[in-house]
């Protein structure tokens, strides 16, 4: 069988497959020593902790990718062709990041900023050369005549950019370069670089794609994965990566420096550690209650005739949790419900619409600390445009009225009792344009002739809003309402730059974010600060999922 299918393959795509699968052979080799000798704890390589761990998962993954690519490749199996270009393509993407770290090529790009300016005047040739194609264009009819301003442009545009080049100094950079490559060390990542980038090239040519029976779907799907494959090696990177390795920190008291001891469900423990405690009185000492050497006291409730305290091993976690849920209860319905009725104005065919458009959208793509530092300044108590309002209005009613109201010299920010609505209605105000926006673009693929037609019923405007609008919107609301929660959940930013310290007064405005940023990178608690983290997760992801289930459950009644 395995003659007949070298029968019709080329005598040099025969060969290059053939290496190819040695290739291979000698890769799962390497990869099986290599996770061996990390294992054992050799001497060459004394990594410890999650490096050691994903170094193993690496070699692990490569052996057995390799050995199962020698297989079919040698079967001459479609498979085949997908396994080798996948862990070719891995290797290249490692080692030439490597190559370019330790050939220094990323300061190099960096020191450019003091040579850029040189090269400024090039550019502009560039430019030129790209009007010149331009404007060949125009000579549709005249085919020779565009052909040439196209062919002088791209001289133009090309002989401007190496002259660029030169002024910004790739020569001495390239001499670095290849001074550099004397290094033995750096040379051999070079050079793998360059033979994973062959063995790319001998399995993705056309004739080795015949030979291995790949047919127009599977070229279609690798071209596919080709193209994504940036953002999901960046996913997985920088995304999926941290988040398993933030699910293993959470198991550990690990302090950011080294110190990391597996604690296992400690600090979940420590998180939801609640007592509660009957009382003869409302009034008794917290010491006559609780242990306060475990417990501090959470709040008191009284049920069913009676009194109870609630202690919390970690009372601040619990303060947190409360003012993110209340935040979120109070911020999401101001962003959303005016965000419908405002996108509804902004639908209609009233002159200046677009201007509004893009101002009430404004806020939404504004900084949110410069935003933040603005609101801050607005609610001062002292010199804030909000108490200075608020005074002219109290002296007005008087004045005119013979009221005897009193200026309330509100405190916004360092008042208990308002600090979190000052933060509500400010988040609010700048996510507000942004679900315009999105209910905007819903309510323009409403079909005109629904509501044609329910003016010919007799339908008034309310009617028209309630019955037609609402239902038709669902999907939109449905994903704008789940979108200002999550964001609403993780509030951060805000609470950072607007109250001081972060989180006052008094704990009123510290949410989970805030709580588990001050834990890991200014207690150093990481363990602990990621068990929050996930604790976190799982609340914003228990949410999400009741919103899907009342979205699909909703969708069904309707069918």
């Amino acid at each position: 069988m395995l003659g007949n299918a070298f029968i019709s393959i080329d005598p040099k795509t025969k060969n290059l497959i053939r290496v190819t699968s040695v290739w291979h052979i000698v890769l799962a080799a390497v990869a099986l020593i290599l996770g061996i000798a990390t294992a054992a704890g050799s001497v060459l390589l004394e990594l410890r902790g999650v490096l050691r761990i994903v170094l193993i998962v690496i070699c692990i993954f490569t052996a057995a990718a390799s050995g199962w690519a020698v297989y079919e490749l040698w079967g001459f199996r479609r498979r085949g062709r997908t396994i080798s270009l996948v862990v070719n393509y891995l290797g290249f993407i490692l080692f030439f990041v490597l190559s370019l770290h330790f050939l220094q090529v990323f300061i190099d790009i960096d020191k450019l900023g003091e040579t850029f300016g040189r090269g400024l005047i090039a550019l502009v040739g560039v430019v030129i050369g790209y009007l010149i194609s331009a404007f060949g264009d125009r000579f549709e009819g005249k085919p020779e005549l565009s052909q040439q301003y196209s062919k002088v442009g791209k001289w133009v545009a090309l002989i401007s950019f190496f002259v660029f080049l030169l002024l910004v100094g790739i020569i001495p950079a390239i001499a670095t370069l290849i001074s550099r490559m004397a290094n033995p060390f750096i040379f051999s990542l070079v050079l793998m670089t360059a033979v994973f980038g062959f063995f790319i090239w001998t399995i993705w040519r056309e004739p080795s794609a015949a030979a291995l029976k790949a047919n127009n779907a599977h070229k279609e799907a690798l071209d596919g994965f080709l193209f994504l494959s940036p953002n999901l090696l960046g996913f997985l990177l920088f995304f999926a990566g941290p988040l398993l390795f933030s699910l293993y920190v959470s198991f550990t008291d690990w302090d950011a420096f080294g110190n990391k001891n597996w604690v296992g469900l400690q600090n979940y423990a420590k998180i939801f550690n609640l007592n509660v405690q009957p009382m003869d009185s409302p009034d008794m000492v917290v010491t006559e209650v609780l242990d306060t050497t475990v417990y501090d006291e959470l709040t008191r409730v009284k049920l069913l005739g009676k009194n109870f305290m609630i202690g919390a091993q970690d009372k601040l976690f619990w303060i947190s949790l409360r003012n993110t849920l209340l935040f979120g209860l109070l911020a999401v319905p101001l962003s959303v419900i005016p965000a419908l009725l405002l996108s509804n104005v902004l639908n209609s065919k009233i002159p200046g619409m677009k201007f509004f458009r893009a101002v009430y959208f404004l806020p939404s793509i504004a900084a949110t600390v410069g935003v933040s530092l603005i609101w801050q300044w607005l609610y001062n108590a002292a010199v804030g445009n909000i108490n200075y309002f608020i005074t002219v209005a109290v002296n007005f009613f008087n004045s005119t009225f013979g009221l005897a109201l009193v200026d309330p010299q509100i405190r916004w920010l360092s008042d208990t009792k308002t600090a979190l609505i000052a933060i509500v209605i400010m988040a609010a105000w700048q996510t507000m344009g942004y679900n315009t926006v999105l209910f905007l673009a819903g309510l323009q693929n409403i079909p005109k002739e629904l509501y044609e037609a329910a003016v010919v019923d007799g339908a008034g405007t309310f009617r028209k809003f309630w019955n037609i609008t609402v239902p038709l919107l669902a999907p939109t609301t449905f994903f704008v309402i789940t979108t200002s929660i999550i964001q609403a959940l993780q509030m951060f930013e805000q609470v950072f730059v607007m109250t001081n310290p972060p989180g006052g007064p008094n704990n009123s405005t510290l949410t989970v974010v805030l709580y588990l940023y001050q834990n890991g990178f200014q207690r150093f608690k990481q363990g602990y600060a990621s068990a929050t983290a996930w604790v976190l997760f799982l609340v914003i992801f228990g949410v999400t999922l009741f919103q899907f289930q009342r979205q699909r459950n909703s969708e069904a009644y309707d069918i």
